[in-house]
């Protein structure tokens, strides 16, 4: 059955071959993917071998997106079909771009925000990022200045920040106060309040009014030096 879906999708082309291939490399089933959009089972089936519909729609597009971890830009149909025309951007498919900022969240008694200017990037697999729940486009990597986040952030350690909104949850944050931009564990400090603490406890917590704090982003991923 695996080799019958092979052999039909090497005779397809534009977003019917990369659906039919990436649920291929997932290993799921194409009537499981109709359930996930909320479809009847054989919907997919029907798009892929008989052009019914002849395109698939924005938010069944954004769904299976998301799912697979690529691009919505590779299920949309195109006038010049350039996903079946440029194979190599299926081997690069597999990897994603995370911009590297010129910047600093300090872990120590606060930094004042400088340019955020990226000067290099960080590869992440897309399916990892997929499998994680995260966005590219909503991610960033910084590194972490000073000690009152040890020993979980180092002084020099990279860290993969999720600017996706989302609901406030305590957490590892980069949060702005004021013009200084920090890296702390973020917690509610009852109404109205936050509190943010260190994990070094050499750093007593602050506490401030959550209106004072904006919080950048969550703290996903971290790499550094051993």
């Amino acid at each position: 059955m695996k080799e019958t879906q092979q052999n039909t999708a090497e005779m397809l082309s534009g977003p019917r071959a990369r659906l039919l291939e990436l649920s291929l490399e997932r290993g799921v089933s194409l009537a499981a993917l109709s359930d996930l959009l909320g479809r009847n089972p054989s919907y997919l089936q029907q798009f892929i071998r008989k052009g019914s519909p002849r395109k698939l729609e924005e938010q069944d597009r954004a769904k299976l997106a998301q799912f697979f971890g690529v691009g919505e830009e590779e299920l949309r149909e195109s006038q010049d079909n350039s996903y079946a025309k440029a194979p190599k951007q299926r081997e690069s498919g597999d990897w994603v771009d995370v911009p590297r900022l010129d910047l600093g969240a300090s872990a120590g008694p606060g930094r004042v925000a400088g340019g955020e200017a990226a000067f290099d990037t960080f590869r992440f697999s897309r399916r990892w990022l997929a499998e994680q729940g995260l966005d590219r486009a909503q991610l960033s990597a910084i590194r972490v200045e000073g000690d009152s986040m040890e020993p979980l952030l180092n002084d020099g350690d990279e860290i993969l920040v999720d600017c996706s909104p989302r609901p406030f949850r305590d957490g590892i944050h980069v949060v702005r106060l004021g013009d200084t931009l920090m890296v702390k564990r973020v917690a509610s400090a009852g109404p109205g309040r936050v509190a943010l603490l260190s994990q070094n406890f050499a750093y007593p917590p602050v506490e401030v009014a959550a209106e004072e704090v904006a919080i950048i982003g969550r703290v996903v991923w971290k790499g550094g030096r051993v």
